[in-house]
């Protein structure tokens, strides 16, 4: 049986008359990545400080490895690795006393897989914290983060600051974490990356918890891209149930459609002669506007 590790039910954060979460229920498993994703104020950080025992739920539960986040915070750290959107380190320590005093506070960490990290991130300990730039300041928390040895990780927009090329040592970071059976609550704007790291993914707007699935059990909610060239001219498309966004470009027609009319949308097309077809599958992005299409979800 897979337990869970980190476990909220019915989270509800008051701030005087302003419900910043309400019945916000997570569930992360052992040996899973969690994609938790919303907009800015949707209730993302809000969480995540309950869940690291810096600001006190008004309701509801949450636990991490079976324990109250806010009465055994303590018990939690010393098995838990965060890494927030924004790092603010020690301006006169170096990058490398930075990373060995977060060590040293944790207790332990593992030597040998932190000098690896810092060849893999093409990271500089000698430099003073104040030169650095906010992706070399990621990169310290990181490196004390995947070094720790921890068997949670909680990361709030990790990838801040990074170049590309260090977003893919990240996510294969992560994948490794994973492969040795370790958990990770991933929280991110940037869906490709929740796309490619998470087993399930969470969507969290105003504060409430709207969508909770795998990627393939959410990807019904969303609709299919089509790129469809035909010998007649299509016409017809707008009036159809369940098409949307319908555009033509040089005797192309693309546009999207609701899985569950799929079907007679197809029948549709096929009386015209297809004579290029290309149907792509719905990305978690395309799930994501559609969840957020009409505004109000910002703060």
């Amino acid at each position: 049986m897979i337990m869970s590790v980190l476990a909220t039910q019915s989270l509800t954060k008051q701030f005087g008359s302003f419900t910043a979460l309400k019945d916000v229920s997570i569930d992360v498993r052992e040996g899973e990545v969690y994609g938790f994703i919303g907009p800015n104020g949707a209730g993302k950080s809000t969480t995540i400080r309950i869940l690291l025992g810096a600001l006190k739920a008004s309701g509801g539960r949450a636990e991490i490895f079976g324990k109250d986040v806010w009465q055994e915070a303590v018990e939690i750290h010393k098995r838990l690795a965060y890494v927030p959107g924004d790092v603010h380190l020690w301006p006169n320590l170096t990058g490398g006393e930075v990373i060995d005093l977060f060590g040293r506070m944790r207790g332990s960490y593992n030597q040998k897989r932190k000098d690896e990290l810092m060849e893999l991130f093409s990271f500089d300990p000698s430099k003073k914290c104040r030169t650095y730039s906010k992706g070399n300041r990621q990169k310290v928390a990181l490196i004390s983060a995947f070094s720790s040895e921890a068997d949670l990780f909680i990361l709030d927009e990790p990838t801040s600051g990074l170049d590309p090329l260090m977003e893919r040592v990240f996510q294969e970071c992560v994948a490794q974490e994973k492969a040795q059976g370790k958990s990770i609550l991933l929280s991110s704007h940037i869906l490709s990356e929740v796309e490619r790291l998470c087993d399930r993914v969470g969507i969290i707007r105003e504060g409430e918890m709207i969508e909770t699935g795998t990627l393939e059990e959410l990807r019904h909610l969303t609709r299919t891209n089509l790129t469809v060239k035909t010998k007649e001219p299509l016409t017809g498309l707008t009036g159809l149930k369940g098409v949307h966004d319908v555009r033509e470009e040089d005797g192309t027609v693309h546009l999207q459609v609701d899985g569950e009319e799929l079907e007679l949308v197809m029948k549709h097309i096929s009386g015209y002669g297809i004579v290029k077809l290309e149907s792509a599958p719905p990305t978690l992005e395309d799930l994501f506007m559609r969840h957020y299409e009409g505004g109000g979800a910002e703060r």
